[in-house]
């Protein structure tokens, strides 16, 4: 399943579950006007994809966007506004993959975990990140 977590019509975060993985040829869970491109590829043996080169091509890129995969265990993520308001929770599992869009977020480890994490670079925590005090876990709202 491919679920795209949204407030007031923004596009916060996409989740992506093992089950959207079945398709063969390419998917692309983000829209070509992302900044960061996240797709899926399934081919049988012997096809060939053709060598090709990537043309230099200058972007500007105004936020960060993270992708991340769920190894093993599992993931509680928080969701906050631009403003550091917080709003809703979401839970993630193994073998999902997480894509963050806008907002904030934070997250608490459900179960032990492993985790594989994709940002743009170069990367300078002074400049990239803003770390701000979480929520209280007594007022948690887990969104399905």
């Amino acid at each position: 399943m491919i679920k795209n977590i949204k407030y007031k019509k923004e596009l916060y975060a996409v989740i992506v579950t093992p089950s959207s993985l079945k398709k063969k040829g390419i998917t692309f869970f983000t829209d070509s006007s992302f900044n960061q491109q996240v797709g899926f590829m399934k081919h049988k043996k012997n096809k060939v994809i053709l060598p090709h080169l990537h043309n230099k091509v200058y972007r500007k890129l105004s936020t960060t966007t993270e992708v991340i995969y769920i190894l093993d265990g599992s993931l509680r993520i928080d969701f906050y506004n631009k403003k550091k308001n917080y709003l809703f929770s979401k839970l993630v599992k193994k073998n999902s993959l997480l894509i963050l869009v806008n907002g904030g977020h934070g997250f608490k480890v459900s179960s032990d975990i492993q985790m594989i994490e994709i940002k743009q670079g170069p990367y300078i925590q002074s400049k990239d990140k803003e770390k701000f005090l979480p929520i209280n876990e007594k007022n948690i709202k887990i969104k399905k």
